[in-house]
């Protein structure tokens, strides 16, 4: 038995039904360093996973270990709850310094439990609380995380199916995906379309929705298959919403910290957000979330949303040296000028290869929507999803040596999320790679 193998035996002994990326991506991690990691067995891989957005300068990045080293050596404490450290202070005046001025002039910051669905769960409390109201607006193939209420936001169904008494007052809306276009017509018209449908269920008196105290909203929806939202549609939903004072919530969690490139994915919109929700990349590879969000809606009681691990020191170290190491690099720059490039080279790899039928995202958020060629296309002339074809994509990919997620509407979009310091040679080996188990896994399915 390899050594692999024993350990994923023994995970599989111990651990939940709930775990989920090992039955996909079936290998022990023993080191890790930028963009590679190595497993039990000694094999190298590129880590194109990268903890889901989470580490933005790889593993073990020198700039992120040395904060955490200078932090122990310092004897400065680890965990505070609340309480305010010199480190803490300077972290929120990176932060800070990183938004719009007329936002960071007026914010508030609540630092909330290590995940991202906690800090979602705060910013629907606090909407509800600051306007009294009760319903929420969120979007089709959004996810927002697993706790009860981000659950109940989130389109995910296979989280849903089996729980009885999900927060009440949840309103879904259609998000632009022109792709599979819920209206049936594609291009621009999906955006225009989902607006007007917005605008009308907002003006309706018969909607059915009264009136909502928030809306939540992925400017690039991420396990709903690296969905860009255009900026026209972000700019108008900006302004229904503000024509309506309806609280608008920008889900930054895995876009936040130059992924898309910008340091956050609204601003390629030049929207000012009432609130922002931002996790994994924001700990410098640590637990770590906040909502930054505008003072208006700063009324709550002391006590109002608490957690014993709001006050991570470690993970505020880690973050603070990774957000002023992004913004001194350019990183969000360079994640654009790479995404671009890597989205080139799928588009000619789709050229040769008919299953891939859509290549999109912004910056280093990349996703390829893999397709049944073999049979009856929409209404739109795009073929169905091909959910086998894209777990077998991703097992040939893991043999080649590359860590690919698979996500989006069917499971059938290999979504592409490596760490912000990846090399253009890299980034061409990777390419390389994806394409020789694209065709690996044709023609394994054709036998």
């Amino acid at each position: 038995m390899s050594n692999n193998s024993r350990y994923l035996q023994s995970q599989q002994e111990r651990e939940s039904s709930a775990r989920s990326y090992p039955r996909r991506l079936p290998i022990v991690i023993s080191e890790a360093e930028g963009i590679y990691v190595r497993d039990m067995d000694g094999k190298v891989y590129y880590d194109c996973l990268a903890g889901a957005g989470t580490l933005a300068l790889g593993h073990n990045h020198p700039v992120v270990i040395g904060a955490m080293r200078e932090l122990f050596d310092s004897k400065a404490p680890l965990h505070t709850l609340d309480l305010t450290t010199p480190l803490k202070e300077a972290f929120v005046d990176e932060l800070f310094a990183s938004l719009p001025s007329s936002l960071a002039s007026r914010a508030r910051i609540q630092f909330c439990g290590p995940t991202g669905g906690d800090a979602v769960e705060a910013a629907i409390k606090l909407m509800k609380t600051a306007t009294g109201r009760r319903s929420v607006l969120s979007f089709h193939g959004g996810y927002h995380g697993s706790t009860h209420a981000a659950m109940s936001l989130s389109g995910t169904l296979g989280q849903k199916e089996r729980i009885a008494g999900l927060m009440p007052d949840v309103h879904f809306l259609p998000y632009p995906y022109a792709y599979r276009c819920p209206f049936g017509v594609g291009g621009s018209e999906t955006q225009e379309l989902s607006l007007r449908y917005i605008e009308n269920v907002l003006h309706d008196p018969e909607s059915g929705i009264v009136p909502p105290a928030a809306m939540i909203v992925e400017p690039v929806q991420g396990e709903g298959g690296s969905i860009p939202a255009p900026s026209a549609w972000l700019k108008e939903l900006r302004r229904i919403t503000r024509e309506r004072d309806i609280p608008l919530i920008v889900d930054e969690v895995q876009t936040g910290l130059g992924r898309t490139g910008k340091l956050f994915a609204y601003e390629h919109a030049g929207i000012e957000p009432d609130a922002i929700v931002l996790s994994k990349a924001i700990g410098g590879s640590l637990p770590l979330s906040v909502v930054v969000y505008h003072e208006r809606y700063d009324v709550w009681k002391p006590g109002a949303h608490i957690g014993t691990f709001r006050g991570n020191q470690l993970a505020m170290a880690a973050g603070l040296a990774a957000l002023r190491y992004i913004k001194e690099q350019d990183l969000p720059e360079r994640a654009r000028l790479l995404g671009d490039r890597l989205k080139e080279q799928l588009w000619m790899l789709a050229e040769h290869e008919r299953c891939i039928g859509d290549v999109r995202g912004l910056g280093l958020m990349i996703g390829v929507e893999i397709v049944d060629e073999h049979r009856e296309p929409d209404r739109l002339g795009h073929y169905p999803a091909a959910p086998a074809l894209a777990a077998r994509i991703q097992q040939e990919c893991l043999r080649r040596g590359l860590i690919l997620e698979v996500g989006g509407r069917h499971a059938a979009v290999m979504r592409f999320l490596p760490p912000l310091i990846v090399t253009e040679q890299e980034l061409d080996d990777i390419v390389f790679r994806f394409g020789e188990s694209v065709r690996a896994a044709r023609e394994a399915q054709s036998c």
